[in-house]
Protein backbone atom coordinates (compact mmCIF):
# COMPACT_ATOMS: atom_id res chain seq x y z
CA UNK A 1 0.00 0.00 0.00
CA UNK A 2 1.13 3.43 -1.05
CA UNK A 3 1.71 5.91 1.79
CA UNK A 4 -1.73 8.07 2.74
CA UNK A 5 -0.78 11.73 3.26
CA UNK A 6 -2.84 14.12 5.97
CA UNK A 7 -3.79 16.40 2.85
CA UNK A 8 -5.58 13.46 1.11
CA UNK A 9 -7.21 12.60 4.26
CA UNK A 10 -8.52 16.10 4.26
CA UNK A 11 -9.79 16.51 1.11
CA UNK A 12 -11.36 12.83 1.79
CA UNK A 13 -13.28 14.45 4.84
CA UNK A 14 -14.79 17.40 3.19
CA UNK A 15 -15.57 14.97 0.20
CA UNK A 16 -17.64 13.03 3.10
CA UNK A 17 -19.50 15.88 4.32
CA UNK A 18 -20.31 17.58 1.23
CA UNK A 19 -20.94 14.91 -1.17
CA UNK A 20 -20.08 16.66 -3.51
CA UNK A 21 -16.70 17.41 -6.09
CA UNK A 22 -17.50 20.71 -6.55
CA UNK A 23 -18.57 21.89 -3.22
CA UNK A 24 -15.75 20.10 -1.76
CA UNK A 25 -13.41 21.21 -3.48
CA UNK A 26 -14.20 24.96 -2.69
CA UNK A 27 -14.38 24.55 0.81
CA UNK A 28 -10.61 22.87 0.36
CA UNK A 29 -9.66 26.15 -1.62
CA UNK A 30 -8.23 23.71 -4.48
CA UNK A 31 -9.90 23.09 -8.13
CA UNK A 32 -12.28 20.12 -8.78
CA UNK A 33 -9.33 18.27 -11.11
CA UNK A 34 -7.18 18.75 -8.08
CA UNK A 35 -9.42 16.92 -5.68
CA UNK A 36 -10.68 14.10 -8.06
CA UNK A 37 -6.79 13.30 -8.88
CA UNK A 38 -6.21 13.45 -5.17
CA UNK A 39 -8.80 10.78 -4.32
CA UNK A 40 -7.71 8.53 -7.29
CA UNK A 41 -4.55 9.26 -5.32
CA UNK A 42 -5.87 7.79 -2.29
CA UNK A 43 -7.79 5.35 -3.82
CA UNK A 44 -4.94 3.62 -5.61
CA UNK A 45 -3.55 3.95 -2.36
CA UNK A 46 -6.08 2.38 -0.09
CA UNK A 47 -6.55 -0.58 -2.90
CA UNK A 48 -10.19 -0.15 -3.35
CA UNK A 49 -12.39 2.38 -3.96
CA UNK A 50 -14.29 4.99 -1.24
CA UNK A 51 -16.50 7.05 -3.09
CA UNK A 52 -19.31 6.10 -5.95
CA UNK A 53 -19.59 8.70 -8.59
CA UNK A 54 -23.12 9.73 -9.39
CA UNK A 55 -24.84 12.25 -11.89
CA UNK A 56 -25.58 14.87 -8.99
CA UNK A 57 -23.56 14.05 -5.75
CA UNK A 58 -20.96 11.20 -4.43
CA UNK A 59 -22.04 8.39 -2.38
CA UNK A 60 -19.46 6.54 -0.14
CA UNK A 61 -18.94 3.11 -0.65
CA UNK A 62 -19.17 0.31 2.10
CA UNK A 63 -15.33 0.84 2.89
CA UNK A 64 -15.54 4.60 2.44
CA UNK A 65 -18.13 4.95 5.12
CA UNK A 66 -16.17 2.99 7.55
CA UNK A 67 -12.99 4.67 6.15
CA UNK A 68 -14.90 7.95 6.98
CA UNK A 69 -15.45 7.34 10.35
CA UNK A 70 -11.51 6.62 11.19
CA UNK A 71 -10.43 9.66 9.10
CA UNK A 72 -12.24 11.78 11.33
CA UNK A 73 -10.61 10.29 14.41
CA UNK A 74 -7.48 10.88 13.08
CA UNK A 75 -8.32 14.40 11.80
CA UNK A 76 -9.40 14.87 15.53
CA UNK A 77 -6.46 13.65 16.86
CA UNK A 78 -4.27 15.48 14.52
CA UNK A 79 -5.75 18.95 15.34
CA UNK A 80 -5.79 18.31 19.33
CA UNK A 81 -2.10 17.16 19.14
CA UNK A 82 -1.53 21.00 17.22
CA UNK A 83 -3.80 22.59 19.81
CA UNK A 84 -2.04 20.74 22.88
CA UNK A 85 1.53 21.62 21.36
CA UNK A 86 0.42 25.41 21.14
CA UNK A 87 -1.05 25.63 24.52
CA UNK A 88 2.51 23.93 26.23
CA UNK A 89 5.13 26.41 24.44
CA UNK A 90 2.94 29.60 23.57
CA UNK A 91 0.30 31.90 24.80
CA UNK A 92 -3.13 31.23 23.66
CA UNK A 93 -2.48 32.08 19.50
CA UNK A 94 -4.04 30.98 16.52
CA UNK A 95 -8.05 30.03 15.22
CA UNK A 96 -10.47 30.20 17.83
CA UNK A 97 -13.96 28.34 16.33
CA UNK A 98 -16.74 29.46 18.91
CA UNK A 99 -20.01 28.49 18.49
CA UNK A 100 -22.66 30.19 19.50
CA UNK A 101 -27.10 29.42 19.29
CA UNK A 102 -29.42 31.99 17.64
CA UNK A 103 -30.66 33.41 20.93
CA UNK A 104 -27.86 34.64 21.87
CA UNK A 105 -25.20 35.32 19.28
CA UNK A 106 -26.50 38.71 18.09
CA UNK A 107 -26.96 40.22 21.48
CA UNK A 108 -23.70 38.71 23.55
CA UNK A 109 -21.20 37.61 20.23
CA UNK A 110 -19.90 41.48 19.68
CA UNK A 111 -18.77 41.79 23.30
CA UNK A 112 -17.43 38.36 23.72
CA UNK A 113 -15.35 39.22 20.35
CA UNK A 114 -14.28 43.03 21.48
CA UNK A 115 -13.18 41.08 24.92
CA UNK A 116 -11.14 37.96 23.42
CA UNK A 117 -9.73 40.65 21.16
CA UNK A 118 -8.38 42.85 23.67
CA UNK A 119 -6.70 39.92 25.58
CA UNK A 120 -5.42 37.82 23.32
CA UNK A 121 -4.07 39.83 20.63
CA UNK A 122 -2.63 36.82 17.95
CA UNK A 123 -6.06 35.01 18.47
CA UNK A 124 -8.22 34.83 15.35
CA UNK A 125 -12.03 34.68 16.29
CA UNK A 126 -14.18 32.54 14.15
CA UNK A 127 -17.73 32.17 15.33
CA UNK A 128 -20.07 30.05 14.27
CA UNK A 129 -24.34 30.68 14.95
CA UNK A 130 -26.04 27.47 14.71
CA UNK A 131 -29.13 25.26 16.84
CA UNK A 132 -27.61 23.54 19.96
CA UNK A 133 -27.48 20.03 18.17
CA UNK A 134 -25.45 20.73 15.75
CA UNK A 135 -23.40 22.57 17.73
CA UNK A 136 -22.83 19.75 19.97
CA UNK A 137 -22.02 17.21 16.47
CA UNK A 138 -19.20 19.51 15.79
CA UNK A 139 -18.10 20.20 19.08
CA UNK A 140 -17.59 16.12 19.40
CA UNK A 141 -16.14 16.09 15.92
CA UNK A 142 -13.42 18.89 16.80
CA UNK A 143 -14.88 21.23 14.52
CA UNK A 144 -15.32 23.77 17.10
CA UNK A 145 -13.09 24.42 20.01
CA UNK A 146 -16.00 25.69 22.10
CA UNK A 147 -19.60 26.62 22.02
CA UNK A 148 -22.14 28.78 24.01
CA UNK A 149 -25.85 27.29 24.81
CA UNK A 150 -28.10 26.59 26.91
CA UNK A 151 -27.80 24.23 30.23
CA UNK A 152 -27.84 21.21 30.62
CA UNK A 153 -26.81 19.24 27.72
CA UNK A 154 -25.96 15.97 29.33
CA UNK A 155 -23.17 15.08 26.91
CA UNK A 156 -20.58 12.79 28.78
CA UNK A 157 -17.73 14.17 26.63
CA UNK A 158 -18.14 17.67 26.65
CA UNK A 159 -18.00 20.07 30.08
CA UNK A 160 -19.85 21.96 30.89
CA UNK A 161 -19.38 25.76 32.31
CA UNK A 162 -22.17 27.60 33.75
CA UNK A 163 -21.83 31.41 32.71
CA UNK A 164 -25.07 33.06 34.08
CA UNK A 165 -28.82 32.94 34.17
CA UNK A 166 -31.64 34.94 32.64
CA UNK A 167 -35.10 35.32 33.04
CA UNK A 168 -37.60 35.31 29.68
CA UNK A 169 -40.07 37.99 29.63
CA UNK A 170 -43.42 38.76 27.84
CA UNK A 171 -43.52 40.93 24.19
CA UNK A 172 -47.44 41.96 23.66
CA UNK A 173 -48.77 44.78 21.64
CA UNK A 174 -48.74 47.72 22.59
CA UNK A 175 -51.99 47.86 23.19
CA UNK A 176 -51.97 45.09 25.81
CA UNK A 177 -49.55 47.80 28.34
CA UNK A 178 -52.42 48.10 30.73
CA UNK A 179 -53.57 44.74 31.24
CA UNK A 180 -52.57 42.03 33.54
CA UNK A 181 -49.98 40.12 33.06
CA UNK A 182 -50.94 36.48 32.09
CA UNK A 183 -49.95 33.34 34.26
CA UNK A 184 -49.12 29.88 32.22
CA UNK A 185 -52.60 29.45 32.13
CA UNK A 186 -53.79 32.05 30.08
CA UNK A 187 -51.09 32.17 28.31
CA UNK A 188 -52.05 28.95 27.11
CA UNK A 189 -55.19 30.18 25.74
CA UNK A 190 -53.51 33.04 23.74
CA UNK A 191 -51.73 32.95 20.26
CA UNK A 192 -48.27 31.91 21.39
CA UNK A 193 -45.70 32.96 18.70
CA UNK A 194 -42.47 30.31 18.98
CA UNK A 195 -39.40 30.16 17.10
CA UNK A 196 -39.22 27.24 14.31
CA UNK A 197 -38.30 23.58 15.61
CA UNK A 198 -34.84 22.49 16.41
CA UNK A 199 -34.02 25.82 18.62
CA UNK A 200 -33.60 24.95 22.74
CA UNK A 201 -35.54 28.54 23.14
CA UNK A 202 -38.66 27.09 21.49
CA UNK A 203 -38.59 23.88 24.10
CA UNK A 204 -37.76 26.42 26.67
CA UNK A 205 -41.23 27.94 26.31
CA UNK A 206 -43.29 25.22 25.94
CA UNK A 207 -42.37 24.26 29.42
CA UNK A 208 -43.08 27.18 31.27
CA UNK A 209 -46.74 27.02 29.15
CA UNK A 210 -46.95 23.37 29.96
CA UNK A 211 -47.43 22.74 26.39
CA UNK A 212 -46.53 20.35 23.76
CA UNK A 213 -45.14 21.20 20.66
CA UNK A 214 -48.07 19.45 18.38
CA UNK A 215 -51.61 19.99 20.60
CA UNK A 216 -52.41 23.98 20.76
CA UNK A 217 -53.99 25.31 17.25
CA UNK A 218 -52.87 28.47 18.49
CA UNK A 219 -49.19 28.15 18.12
CA UNK A 220 -47.08 30.46 15.49
CA UNK A 221 -43.71 30.16 14.76
CA UNK A 222 -41.02 32.36 13.16
CA UNK A 223 -37.31 32.05 11.99
CA UNK A 224 -35.66 34.67 14.50
CA UNK A 225 -36.50 36.57 17.56
CA UNK A 226 -36.85 40.13 15.14
CA UNK A 227 -39.47 38.09 13.51
CA UNK A 228 -41.67 37.14 16.72
CA UNK A 229 -41.43 40.23 17.73
CA UNK A 230 -42.59 42.14 14.92
CA UNK A 231 -45.48 39.92 14.49
CA UNK A 232 -46.37 40.53 18.12
CA UNK A 233 -46.58 44.29 16.52
CA UNK A 234 -48.59 43.34 13.72
CA UNK A 235 -51.46 42.49 16.74
CA UNK A 236 -51.14 38.22 15.72
CA UNK A 237 -50.21 37.29 19.71
CA UNK A 238 -48.03 37.67 21.90
CA UNK A 239 -44.24 35.57 22.34
CA UNK A 240 -41.44 35.23 25.16
CA UNK A 241 -37.68 36.57 24.50
CA UNK A 242 -34.46 36.44 26.51
CA UNK A 243 -34.14 39.25 28.57
CA UNK A 244 -30.97 39.90 26.59
CA UNK A 245 -33.11 40.53 23.58
CA UNK A 246 -35.12 43.25 24.63
CA UNK A 247 -32.94 45.94 24.00
CA UNK A 248 -32.44 45.39 20.59
CA UNK A 249 -35.42 43.45 19.70
CA UNK A 250 -38.30 45.64 20.57
CA UNK A 251 -36.58 49.28 20.14
CA UNK A 252 -38.67 49.79 16.82
CA UNK A 253 -41.48 47.45 17.85
CA UNK A 254 -44.70 48.75 18.89
CA UNK A 255 -44.99 46.26 22.07
CA UNK A 256 -44.84 46.49 25.73
CA UNK A 257 -42.59 43.86 27.54
CA UNK A 258 -43.62 42.49 31.08
CA UNK A 259 -42.04 39.94 33.50
CA UNK A 260 -44.07 37.08 33.98
CA UNK A 261 -45.14 35.97 37.49
CA UNK A 262 -43.31 33.80 39.93
CA UNK A 263 -41.68 31.44 39.25
CA UNK A 264 -40.31 33.25 36.37
CA UNK A 265 -39.13 31.66 33.38
CA UNK A 266 -35.11 31.43 33.05
CA UNK A 267 -32.59 29.53 31.36
CA UNK A 268 -29.13 29.16 32.25
CA UNK A 269 -26.39 29.79 29.46
CA UNK A 270 -22.95 28.38 29.51
CA UNK A 271 -19.81 27.28 27.52
CA UNK A 272 -19.29 23.56 26.60
CA UNK A 273 -15.69 22.35 25.49
CA UNK A 274 -14.56 18.62 25.18
CA UNK A 275 -13.14 17.49 28.53
CA UNK A 276 -10.35 15.75 26.27
CA UNK A 277 -9.50 19.11 24.65
CA UNK A 278 -5.78 20.43 25.43
CA UNK A 279 -6.57 24.05 25.72
CA UNK A 280 -8.79 23.72 28.49
CA UNK A 281 -7.01 26.40 30.48
CA UNK A 282 -7.20 28.83 28.07
CA UNK A 283 -11.07 27.89 27.60
CA UNK A 284 -11.78 28.36 31.09
CA UNK A 285 -10.13 31.61 30.94
CA UNK A 286 -12.32 32.54 28.16
CA UNK A 287 -15.36 31.45 29.97
CA UNK A 288 -14.64 34.34 32.62
CA UNK A 289 -14.61 36.68 29.48
CA UNK A 290 -17.79 35.23 28.26
CA UNK A 291 -19.28 36.33 31.87
CA UNK A 292 -18.22 39.38 32.10
CA UNK A 293 -18.98 40.63 28.54
CA UNK A 294 -22.63 39.18 29.55
CA UNK A 295 -22.78 41.39 33.08
CA UNK A 296 -21.93 44.17 30.94
CA UNK A 297 -24.40 43.52 28.51
CA UNK A 298 -26.76 43.47 31.22
CA UNK A 299 -25.91 46.68 32.60
CA UNK A 300 -25.92 48.43 29.36
CA UNK A 301 -29.96 47.43 28.68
Amino acid sequence: MDSITLRQLRYFEALAQHGHFGRAAEACAISQPALSLQMKALEDAVGAPLVEKGARQVRLTDLGEAFAVRTRDILRAVDELSEFTQARVGPFLGRFRLGIIPTVAPYLLPGVIKALSQRYAGLDVLPREAITQKLIANLIDAKLDAAIVALPVSEPSLHEEPLFDEEFLLVRPASDARKPVPDPAHLREMRLLLLEEGHCFRDQALSYCRLTPSAPRSLMEGSSLSTLVQMVAAGIGVTLIPEMAVGIETRSASVTVARLPSPRPARKIGMLWRRTSPIADHLAQVSALVRKAARDLNRKS
